[in-house]
């Protein structure tokens, strides 16, 4: 993978992970990079759970990539209201 290619899987990694931020409420922290961090983990579990279905842009299969995020985002939101409240 060149640094290009690299490039553009982030953004749009990152890109799924906001379309997933807003499918559920919740947010993430931290800006770009760890949108970017949810939209490689949320396509990792996209594609487990579905396999590659739908069009892919930069190596990332768009639809379990969203469906993915979503459910991270919400797996994250859960977790820190779990946080909040033990404190």
């Amino acid at each position: 993978m060149t640094i290009l290619g690299f490039i553009l899987f982030l953004i749009v990694a990152a890109v799924c992970a906001g379309i997933g931020e807003m499918i559920v409420p919740g947010a993430v922290p931290g800006g770009f990079f760890a949108s970017a961090v949810v939209g490689i983990v949320g396509a990792w579990i996209g594609t487990s759970l579905m396999g590659s279905v739908g069009p892919s842009l930069a190596g990332v299969p768009i639809l379990p990539a969203i469906l993915g995020s979503a459910v991270f985002v919400l797996l994250l939101g859960l977790i820190s209201k779990v946080r909040r409240k033990a404190v």
